[in-house]
C-alpha cells in the first residue's frame, strides 16, 4: 500500500491567506539541506488589495517572552528571509521546484501560489530544552518557523488575524557509516603502593539510536594496595549554549549503580547496561530535547554534527553525550575517585526515502489544530496567536 500523501494546512484567522506543506520536519545532511516549499492560497476579496508575504526565520529564544525587560526580548533572529508570493514577481510556473507543489497547484486552482526557501549551511537544527514541571511559556530553544501575511508592503505592520505561522524541524539523522568504537583507558598511581591500577572501558560501537542500549565493557586489573568499593557508571548530556554564554549543562541521563567492588591485587571484567530515555527525566529541568511538533512525543536531543569550517558559535545549542565510568577508591584517609570518560552518538536512524511518485495521488489535507499544541514543549506557534486557526471549509480545497 502506498504511503499517504499527507498536507499541512493552516489559515489566517480573517480568512485572506492559508498556507499548504507537504512535510514540516527538513533533513540536514550536514553537507546540504532539504529546501522548504509549499503552496500559499489566498483570497483576493478578504486580501482588499494587500500583498502577500512568506517568510523563513530560525529563531534562538533564551528566555520567556513574558520575562522582556527593558524592552529587551529574550530572543534572537538567526536568520530571515522573505519573499513576496503575491502579486507574483515571477511567472506562477517558475516559482514550482516540487511535484508536491505542482499537485497543489492544480488543487487549489488559480489562487494558489507556491514559495521555495533554502537554509543556509551555517544553522542549528531544532533543538529546546525541558522546562521544569511547573514552568510555563516559552523556554530556551532553536525553532524554525513558517509565516504568510497580508500587508501593504513587507515592512507595513502586520495584524494578526491576517498572518499563519507554522513551526517547522531541521533535524539531523545517524550517516551511514559506523565509526570505530570508543575505547578508553587509564593508568592511576597511588602513594605508597608499588604497582598501579588499570582501567579500560570499551563501548560496543560508537553509533547510537534512541531507544538502544548502550553496552559497556568495563576491565579493570587492580595492582595496587587499594580496594575499589564501588564502580558507578552513567549516561551525561552535554547541552552547550554556544550562542550567547557558551555555558555548558551537564545532566545525568542514565545511571547504573553496580555495588561491584574489586579488592586489591584483583581483576574485574564486565559489561555493563545502560538506556538512556527521556521518558526516566521527564521531570528534570534544562535536559535538551529534539525539537518537536503538533501532539506527538519527542526524544532526548540527538548528538550534534558540524559541518567543518561552520562557526560553531552561530549555533545555538551543541549536544554530545559520553558515558562516565567512576571507582571510588578506599582508604585511610577516606574515598577518592578515579573517572574515565567515553564519548558516543546518539541519533535518529535514516528513515527509508519515499519516493513522490510512490505516494498516493489522492491528497489527504490535515489540519494544524491549536488543541494539538497545549501542554506541549516547542508549541509557540499558535499559544501566543490570535491569527492561527486552522483552515476552515471556505478554505478547503474544491475538487477540480
Amino acid at each position: 500500500m502506498s504511503p499517504k500523501n499527507v498536507i499541512f494546512k493552516k489559515t489566517c484567522k480573517d480568512k485572506s491567506v492559508g498556507v499548504f506543506m507537504g512535510k514540516r520536519d527538513f533533513v540536514d545532511r550536514v553537507d546540504s539541506v532539504d529546501p522548504v516549499d509549499g503552496v500559499v492560497l489566498i483570497d483576493p476579496e478578504a486580501l482588499a488589495g494587500r500583498k502577500v508575504f512568506v517568510t523563513l526565520s530560525c529563531i534562538f529564544r533564551y528566555g520567556r517572552d513574558d520575562m522582556d525587560v527593558i524592552g529587551i526580548a529574550f530572543r534572537r533572529e538567526l536568520y530571515l528571509s522573505t519573499r513576496q508570493v503575491y502579486p507574483p514577481l515571477q511567472d506562477r510556473e517558475k516559482g514550482v521546484h516540487t511535484k508536491t507543489q505542482a499537485k497543489l497547484l492544480r488543487k487549489l486552482g488559480n489562487n494558489a501560489y507556491p514559495f521555495f526557501f533554502e537554509f543556509p549551511d551555517n544553522l542549528p537544527c531544532s533543538v529546546a530544552l525541558q522546562p521544569g514541571p511547573h514552568d510555563v511559556g516559552k523556554q530556551c530553544a532553536v525553532e524554525f518557523e513558517i509565516k504568510a501575511f497580508s500587508a501593504e508592503s513587507q515592512d507595513a505592520k502586520v495584524r494578526k488575524r491576517s498572518t499563519v505561522k507554522l513551526m517547522i524541524r531541521k533535524v539531523q539523522y545517524a550517516p551511514d557509516t559506523q565509526g570505530a568504537p570508543p575505547s578508553v583507558e587509564t593508568i592511576k598511581d597511588f602513594l605508597m603502593s608499588d604497582k598501579p591500577l588499570h582501567v579500560k572501558v570499551t563501548l560496543d560501537k560508537e553509533l547510537y539510536y534512541h531507544g538502544e542500549t548502550i553496552h559497556a565493557h568495563v576491565n579493570i586489573t587492580n595492582n595496587s594496595n587499594k580496594n575499589i568499593k564501588n564502580v558507578v557508571l552513567s549516561v551525561d548530556q552535554v547541552a552547550t549554549v554556544v550562542l550567547y554564554s557558551n555555558d555548558s549543562y551537564v545532566k545525568c541521563v542514565d545511571i547504573e549503580d553496580s555495588g561491584d567492588s574489586v579488592s586489591a591485587g584483583a581483576t574485574l571484567q564486565k559489561v555493563y547496561k545502560l538506556l538512556p530515555l527521556l521518558a526516566n527525566n521527564r521531570e528534570r529541568r534544562g535536559i535538551a530535547l529534539d525539537g518537536k511538533l503538533k501532539h506527538e512525543d519527542t526524544n532526548l536531543a540527538s548528538s550534534s554534527i558540524v559541518k567543518e569550517g561552520v562557526l560553531k558559535e552561530v549555533l545555538g545549542i551543541m549536544v554530545s553525550y559520553k558515558v562516565m565510568v567512576k571507582l571510588i577508591i578506599g582508604g585511610m584517609m577516606g574515598s577518592s575517585e578515579v573517572g574515565l570518560e567515553v564519548p558516543f552518538t546518539l541519533m535518529h536512524p535514516k528513515p527509508e526515502a519515499v519516493k513522490e511518485s510512490e505516494m498516493e495521488d489522492e491528497m489527504v489535507f490535515q489540519e494544524f489544530k491549536r488543541s494539538y499544541l497545549k501542554g506541549i514543549i516547542g508549541a509557540g506557534d499558535d499559544d501566543d496567536e490570535e491569527g492561527n486557526v486552522s483552515g476552515g471549509d471556505d478554505m478547503a480545497p474544491k475538487e477540480k
